[in-house]
C-alpha cells in the first residue's frame, strides 16, 4: 500500500455491485458525488430474474435486457394439479439475465461518474481523525488496497461482511438456500411455455419454500429453495429436470446462494454506514423476490447518504428503512404469514394452489405484484378473500371442488 492510495477519500463507497449497490451508486454519481463501486469478481447471483414493469418504470431499463415477457403463471400442487394464472391486457412480468443485466447496471453507474474497481472487501476501520478506512483485496488476490470513506453502503449480499464488521448490531435475517441451474430453451417439449413461469409446491422439490422454472428466453432458469440446511437442493433440481423433461437439455452454468427474507430491524450504525439490497434482508417472503426491493433500498440508501452528506445529519442513514417499510412493511408481513403457514406441508400447499383459482385472488395478486403495493383501492375484495382464507382454514371448502372452477383449473 502507498500513502496516495491511503489517503485517497471518496464520498461514498458502495461494497456490491449488484443491482442495490449499482443503483446506489449511479443515483450518488448523478448527484455528483465522488463515487467508488467495488464489487467482486465473476459473482452472479442464483435468481429466477422476474422484474415488474414498475421497476422497468422507475428505473428506466432498457427493452433490450428483458430476454422474455411472461404473460402468466401456472402453479403446480403436490397431486400434479395445477391452475394458470394469466395477466390480464397487455401486463407482463420482465425477465432478465442477471449476469447481463447486473453488468449492465454496473456500467451505467460508471458513465454517470461512479469509480469502478473489482476486488473483495476485506476490513472496516477507522483513520484516527475517525474517517472510515476500507481494505480490500484487489482482483489477484495477492495484494490489498485501502480507500478512506466519508461514507459506506454494504451492499454485499445476504451473508454481509459489512454488517458483520460495520453495523453488528443489525442481527441476521432467516435464509433460504436457493439453486438453480441455467440451460438452454428447449425446442420440443410440450409441456414448455417460453411466455409462462411454473412455481411448483411440491415438498420433493422443496420441503418449505418451491421450485421454478422460468423462461429466459433462449435459456431457462430451473431451481428451488429451502431454509433446510439438509435437504439436497442439487437433487432437488435434478429430479424436476428428469421430470419435466430438461434433463436432455444442455446446462450452461450453476449458481447457489443464501436468500434473506425478513428485513433486519436495523440498517445503520447511527453514524456513516448503511447496508442494502440482500444485506438488509429485502427479500420476500414467500415469493422470494428480490429485484426490485434490492434496487428501491440501493435508491433508499443513497437518498439517506445524500442528506447525511449535505447536512451531516447522521440520523438521516435512518430514513431509509423508515421509508421501505412504510411501503413494504405490510405486504413483507402478509407474505410472511403466508409462507410459514400454506407452506408447511404438502397438504396445505393443495389447499393453498386450489385457493389461487380465484378470479378475484388472481386478479389481486397480479396488481399487486405489477404495481409493488397492496390493492388498497377495493378493501370489500380483500374482505372476500380473507373470509375464503379463513373459510379454508376451517375446512369449509374442499380443493379443486370451488363453486366457480375456471376454465384455467385442472
Amino acid at each position: 500500500m502507498t500513502g496516495d492510495a491511503v489517503t485517497e477519500i471518496f464520498d461514498v463507497v458502495v461494497i456490491g455491485g449488484g443491482p442495490s449497490g449499482a443503483t446506489a451508486a449511479d443515483d450518488l454519481a448523478r448527484n455528483g458525488r465522488r463515487v467508488l463501486l467495488l464489487d467482486r469478481a465473476g459473482r452472479i447471483k442464483p435468481c429466477g430474474g422476474a422484474i415488474p414493469p414498475r421497476l422497468v418504470r422507475d428505473f428506466e431499463i432498457p427493452d433490450h435486457l428483458i430476454v422474455a415477457r411472461v404473460k402468466a403463471a401456472r402453479i403446480v400442487a403436490p397431486s400434479e394439479k395445477h391452475v394458470d394464472m394469466p395477466i390480464a391486457g397487455d401486463g407482463y412480468v420482465g425477465m432478465v439475465d442477471r449476469d447481463v443485466f447486473d453488468e449492465w447496471l454496473r456500467e451505467r453507474a460508471r458513465s454517470s461518474g461512479a469509480e469502478r474497481r473489482t476486488g473483495t472487501f476485506e476490513t472496516f476501520s477507522r483513520d484516527p481523525d475517525g474517517t472510515a478506512v476500507i481494505t480490500y483485496s484487489a482482483r489477484d488476490g495477492a495484494t490489498t488496497e485501502t480507500v478512506r470513506a466519508r461514507t459506506v453502503i454494504g451492499a454485499d449480499g445476504a451473508n454481509s461482511a459489512v454488517a458483520k464488521q460495520a453495523v453488528p448490531e443489525a442481527g441476521r435475517a432467516p435464509f433460504v438456500f436457493a439453486y438453480h441451474e441455467i440451460v438452454k430453451a428447449p425446442e420440443n417439449l410440450p409441456d414448455y411455455a417460453g411466455d409462462r413461469c411454473d412455481v411448483v409446491y411440491q415438498g420433493r422439490y422443496s420441503p418449505d419454500f418451491y421450485a421454478w422454472i422460468f423462461p429466459h428466453g433462449d435459456k431457462v432458469s430451473i431451481g428451488t429453495g429451502s431454509a433446510n440446511k439438509g435437504f439436497a437442493l442439487r437433487g432437488a433440481v435434478a429430479d424436476l429436470r428428469k421430470a419435466t423433461g430438461f434433463d436432455t437439455v444442455e446446462t450452461i452454468r450453476k449458481e447457489g446462494a443464501p436468500i434473506p427474507l425478513k428485513p433486519l430491524k436495523k440498517w445503520d450504525n447511527g453514524r456513516d454506514v448503511i447496508l442494502a439490497g440482500d444485506a438488509a434482508g429485502v427479500v420476500a417472503p414467500a415469493s422470494g423476490e428480490g429485484i426490485y426491493y434490492a434496487m428501491l433500498g440501493g435508491r433508499l440508501a443513497a437518498d439517506a447518504v445524500e442528506e447525511l452528506l449535505a447536512t451531516g445529519e447522521a440520523r438521516a442513514l435512518a430514513s431509509a428503512r423508515k421509508r421501505f417499510m412504510a411501503d413494504h412493511g405490510k405486504v413483507f408481513w402478509a407474505l410472511g404469514m403466508l409462507q410459514r403457514f400454506w407452506y408447511g406441508s404438502d397438504k396445505r400447499r393443495e389447499r393453498f394452489v386450489s385457493l389461487c383459482r380465484d378470479p378475484e385472488i388472481q386478479r389481486l395478486t397480479w396488481e399487486s405484484y405489477m404495481n409493488k403495493a397492496l390493492v388498497r383501492s377495493e378493501p370489500l375484495a380483500h374482505l372476500r378473500i380473507a373470509l375464503k382464507d379463513i373459510a379454508d382454514l376451517l375446512g369449509m371448502l374442499v380443493p379443486w371442488k370451488r363453486e366457480r372452477p375456471g376454465p384455467a383449473s385442472h
